[in-house]
């Protein structure tokens, strides 16, 4: 995909729907997702002329939160800005935006850097002896940097159909003015890889936070890549960038960086200058579509909302947002790994969804009392996949301390029972040789009647798979 003589050059506009009760500027319920089309809808976000916009605190707030959580600083003064330009999903001609005054920039977020070759070593060692071996580190730390957290409200949904026979296309206002967070960084990925890195914890910090689910299938997190190709040691930026609009999964951004990087440089190996223009993803021909030449900002003649005044933040308001921000995935991963002992991967699984750190942590409160070490409470939670939903903590430290008292056997008397279920077993056999490997329950499940429930399950398996593929040959 690549080509040792050009570097591609990739920076990310990130758009994150806000889980606000209500909308940006008005008290429509901003819950649009499934709502029956144009149900929620008013004078404000239809554009109706002479209808005036409120801001929602309540977004503001939580999209200062996210700057922070970026490391961004917060302006003192911010206020909104008309992006204008005419497109059906757009009531008003104009955009509520943010422009030269966001609420947040200059922010910075730390991602794994990991190579193809790493990755490849990696891939050699099962998942298992990996959590095992915290020694083993396959990454290096680069630094995202992060230009602007700012604010907007959403547009309208264009619904391509067909009626009466007729193609046509519909308008759903729904979705109309509902807070949208903008996430926009500088153009400091050079591979996929990154990209998919950022994105990933992203949309964790976002979910930590609280601010937003960031659903990918519902649409309330879209990605567009800025992309273009410059020289191997060429320092300045190229003079075009292609930017591929309203991606909705972390699979087809990189499928579609990856495009535009080999479309990219075969057009410089021609001698052709790519055309600065934004793209849409069409997963079907696995290719990016033309939509149509990038506009600059110029072109959008933004000027100050009028109808909304600025606002002004102080030292006091902006401390207080940031003592509302949880512990984030970076700083739990550290704590987990010096105060439980545990390995960084293993760390990390455990902190990919903060439900599931959570109830790790209370279950290591409670394993405390019974003696039962945090990293046996994380290899159960990671090794033995325990679905959190169905057990309790309490439950599952239960579970961890009756495996403990196992029923011991001798090898030879489990080779006799398992030796004993197969002669009796003739067709489970038979079926097991010809590849229905799901008989093997079964047949653990013999093995265990004829013994004792509390027999290490995972002990009769490999005795059995010995025996069967001892006997198969």
């Amino acid at each position: 995909m690549e080509n040792a003589k050009y570097q591609p050059v990739i920076g990310l506009e990130i758009h994150i729907e806000l889980a606000t009760k209500s909308k940006m500027f008005c008290p429509c319920s901003a819950s649009h997702f499934e709502a029956e089309p144009n149900s929620l809808c008013c004078p404000v976000c239809l554009g109706m002329p002479g209808a005036l916009p409120v801001p929602n605190k309540k977004a503001i707030d939580w999209a200062i939160m996210l700057g922070l959580a970026l490391n961004c600083q917060a302006n003192k003064e911010s206020k909104f800005d008309r992006k204008n330009y005419f497109y059906p999903d757009l009531p008003k001609g104009y955009q509520i935006s943010q422009y030269d005054a966001p609420l947040c920039k200059n922010g910075y977020s730390e991602i794994k850097s990991k190579t193809e070759n790493q990755n490849a070593f990696k891939s050699q060692f099962s998942s298992t002896n990996f959590q095992s071996n915290s020694k083993f580190q396959f990454s290096n730390t680069k630094k995202i940097r992060i230009r602007r957290v700012h604010l907007e409200e959403d547009t309208a949904k264009l619904i391509h159909t067909e009626v009466e026979g007729e193609k046509a296309c519909l308008i759903d206002f729904n979705r109309s003015g509902v807070p949208l967070a903008e996430v926009v960084t500088e153009p400091d990925f050079e591979e996929t890889a990154q990209v998919n890195e950022f994105l990933k914890k992203l949309q964790l910090i976002v979910r930590y936070l609280g601010i937003s689910l960031a659903d990918m299938e519902k649409g309330s997190m879209r990605l567009e890549p800025n992309i273009s190709v410059r020289k191997q040691g060429q320092n300045e930026l190229p003079s075009y960038k292609v930017e591929v609009k309203n991606i909705n999964s972390f699979r087809f951004v990189r499928k579609a960086i990856d495009f535009e990087i080999k479309r990219q440089t075969e057009l410089l190996e021609k001698g052709q200058k790519p055309l600065q223009e934004n793209r849409g993803w069409n997963e079907a021909k696995g290719e990016t579509v033309s939509q149509r030449e990038k506009e600059e900002a110029h072109d959008y003649r933004y000027f100050p909302e009028p109808d909304i005044p600025s606002m002004v933040f102080d030292e006091i308001s902006i401390r207080q947002l940031a003592d509302q921000i949880p512990e984030l995935p970076d700083e739990k991963i550290k704590r987990f790994v010096s105060e439980y002992k545990i390995s960084e991967y293993n760390a990390e699984i455990l902190c990919q969804e903060k439900f599931l750190a959570d109830y790790f942590e209370s279950t290591v409160k409670i394993g405390k009392e019974n003696s039962f070490s945090p990293a046996q409470v994380a290899n159960w939670l990671i090794n033995r996949k325990v679905d959190i939903n169905k057990i309790t903590p309490e439950q599952l430290i239960k579970t961890i301390a009756q495996s403990q008292q196992m029923f011991e056997i001798s090898d030879e008397d489990l080779e006799k029972a398992v030796a004993k279920v197969i002669a009796e077993n003739p067709k489970a056999v038979e079926d097991y040789k010809k590849g229905k490997t799901a008989v093997l329950g079964f047949l653990i499940g013999k093995v265990v009647s004829a013994i004792n429930p509390q027999i290490d399950k995972k002990l009769v398996q490999e005795k059995l798979t010995e025996i069967l593929t001892k006997n198969g040959k």
